[in-house]
């Protein structure tokens, strides 16, 4: 896309049009667009609006889409999806990210002169002021861009948390911090937050997070760069909390990209031996940048990395049993829809039972890896039923030697065989845990 100097907001609004494109119609990976556009733009606070522009039209769509449909004479014929994209994220600016009117509609009038719409851009300011003068048509909140076969599972699954669920997973998550606590304890980095002038908050029952009160780069969290703090949400963490191998434990971290997991098992204790799988090598590196930032050295003798499919034991194992395994489980994601608002876009009804075959088939075969009275966390960022509790049911049905071990009120509702948090509670996803433990 060429330079727009005149205009620079204008190519920021065009970036982000095209990402939504891609996106909404064209079936693409939010993530994949991002990493693909963001890199255009050498100003972090741009990159950074084309990401909230982003986030805020996948989120709640059908209220931006609820304007075009009782403000524009005739809907928008697949050849102007572009348009349509641009459209929204000039909504999208004016609600719910609240930017300066005057600017966010002249920048975006003039992304679509950029986009090659010049004909189209009176239209884009007609419509972009009836929004900054009229605001929002208003929406039945208890409507939901989520499809329908998949809001008939949450309703079946959690029929009287069901419109909360969808409330929550509408909205901007707050921003998490792990602490290493190998470089300094919490309350030591806490202080470093305030002396930068970024307030949090400590949950009392999780050890090394911090909440903060308002997101900020990364580049302005002190010590990021050496490896003092990474960004993770509370729900993400307790899965090692989960676990919590013994000192010197050999554990295995299954599925570990991006290796946020890997990372906050060495902070908790150096001394494991830890072997680290993901069946994508290009995955795999980032385990090893985040294994690095943080000061570990992912050529020791103490940790492994290996691309492999966990499943196929023959293609990594050794032989050795683990004391402990960590299974962050494939699923479908639908406990974090607010960090990756795409996902029920793209998600189809077969996809569940798929994924449960593959939950299933790496249940089966890590098991086999785990040392009699080892223990194994099988963990997702789902909330359905099929991919978690279920799932930990047919699992013990059809495993002799396995045992529930129980987790405390802290993982969250208590569904027998595991424990499952629901999205923004406590300000943290979606996530499910089950604690199996092998006898002998």
């Amino acid at each position: 896309m060429p330079a727009d100097d005149g205009h620079p907001g204008a190519r920021v609004r065009a970036i982000a049009a095209r990402t939504l494109d891609a996106v909404l119609h064209r079936g693409r990976s939010l993530k994949a667009e991002l990493a693909t556009a963001l890199p255009a733009l050498a100003d972090p606070r741009d990159r950074a609006l084309v990401e909230a522009i982003c986030f805020a039209v996948l989120r709640q769509p059908l209220r931006l889409e609820a304007a075009l449909t009782e403000w524009m004479p005739r809907p928008l014929p697949p050849r102007d999806s572009e348009l349509r994209a641009l459209l929204l994220a000039g909504l999208a600016q004016l609600d719910p990210l609240r930017l300066p009117a005057h600017a966010a509609l002249d920048a975006t009038v003039q992304a679509a002169r950029l986009l090659g719409r010049a004909h189209q851009a009176g239209l884009v300011n007609a419509l972009l002021r009836r929004a900054q003068r009229d605001g929002l048509p208003a929406v039945d909140p208890r409507h939901s861009h989520w499809p329908s076969w998949l809001r008939g599972l949450l309703r079946k699954d959690w029929p009287e948390r069901y419109d909360d669920i969808l409330a929550q997973s509408a909205l901007e998550p707050p921003m998490w911090l792990r602490v290493n606590r190998a470089q300094g304890g919490r309350e030591a980095y806490a202080q470093r937050l305030a002396e930068a002038g970024i307030a949090a908050s400590a949950p009392a029952d999780l050890t090394d997070a911090l909440r903060l009160d308002e997101p900020q780069a990364v580049a302005a969290l002190p010590g990021f760069a050496q490896g003092a703090v990474s960004v993770q949400d509370a729900s993400a963490q307790r899965a090692v909390e989960a676990l919590a191998p013994a000192p010197g434990a050999r554990v295995l971290d299954a599925c570990a990209a991006p290796g946020g997991k890997s990372a906050h098992l060495l902070e908790r204790d150096a001394t494991l031996h830890l072997t680290a799988l993901d069946v994508d090598a290009a995955r795999l590196q980032r385990v090893r940048a985040t294994l690095a930032r943080g000061g570990f050295d992912a050529d020791s003798e103490r940790l492994q990395l290996r691309a492999a499919d966990a499943a196929d034991l023959d293609a990594w194992w050794d032989g050795a049993p683990f004391d402990a395994v960590l299974l962050d489980a494939p699923c479908s994601a639908t406990g974090i829809v607010r960090r990756q608002p795409d996902v029920v876009l793209h998600r189809r009804e077969s996809d569940i039972a798929a994924l449960s075959l593959v939950q299933a088939r790496l249940l089966d075969a890590l098991w086999r890896t785990l040392a009699p009275g080892g223990v194994l966390v099988y963990a997702t960022c789902s909330i359905l039923k099929a991919e978690n509790e279920d799932q930990v049911r047919a699992f013990l049905a059809r495993t002799a030697d396995a045992r529930i071990d129980a987790l405390g009120p802290a993982f969250g509702h208590d569904r027998e065989v595991g424990r499952q948090r629901l999205p923004g509670e406590d300000g943290g996803d979606g996530f499910f845990y089950a604690r199996l433990r092998r006898a002998g």
